[in-house]
């Protein structure tokens, strides 16, 4: 059998995403994929905190936003080339939650780095955020303790470091603040 290089797919879309193999993790970024590690057992229950205390502050406040936890489809552009799985999406504008996820920037991400994807969740991921204008994004870095919070503000991003020991106030819900060590045992 032969195969022409014109053949050979480079780009992939929407579709090829959502025809990935059963059980197979990966995002779509600019047409390529990015395989995804499995989450380690502290990254799930930082993952799980976080989700319940976000979703019963929403709860008890009657806030219109939802959260939602990984594996969670977000199509940040209205183009077929990038679906992404935030570790947690918070979205306020229910019209742009379908049955395949997120069509649209969620208003607040949250990404639990580890070794495997510092590096992407911290430039490439980052980028693709502030780019799609979510509202605020936030990276936990468990390893060295520590919790970046990058809050639009128009048309830039302030950024600020907190320890994970600190209570850190939402932008999003000015009441709600978290302290992100109450997530690790």
């Amino acid at each position: 059998m032969e195969v022409a290089i014109s053949d050979i797919k480079t780009e992939f879309t929407v579709e090829d995403y959502y025809n990935l193999p059963e059980g197979r993790r990966a995002e779509l970024v600019n047409g390529q994929f990015y395989d995804m590690a499995e989450p380690n057992t502290a990254h799930q229950r930082m993952s799980m905190f976080l989700s319940y205390s976000i979703y019963n502050h929403i709860k008890k406040n009657k806030g219109d936003c939802e959260v939602f936890s990984a594996p969670f489809g977000v199509r940040l552009f209205a183009d077929d080339k990038t679906v992404v799985e935030p570790d947690i999406s918070v979205i306020c504008d229910k019209n742009k939650i379908d049955d395949k996820g997120c069509n649209g920037a969620p208003d607040w991400v949250i990404e639990i780095l580890s070794p495997s994807n510092y590096i992407y969740d911290t430039k490439t991921k980052l980028r693709l955020y502030m780019r799609a204008g979510v509202r605020e994004y936030w990276t936990i870095d468990m390893e060295d303790r520590e919790v970046t919070v990058y809050q639009k503000n128009g048309d830039t991003y302030s950024i600020r470091k907190y320890d994970l020991e600190e209570e850190i106030t939402s932008g999003i819900y000015n009441d709600l603040s978290i302290r992100a060590a109450d997530g690790l045992l």
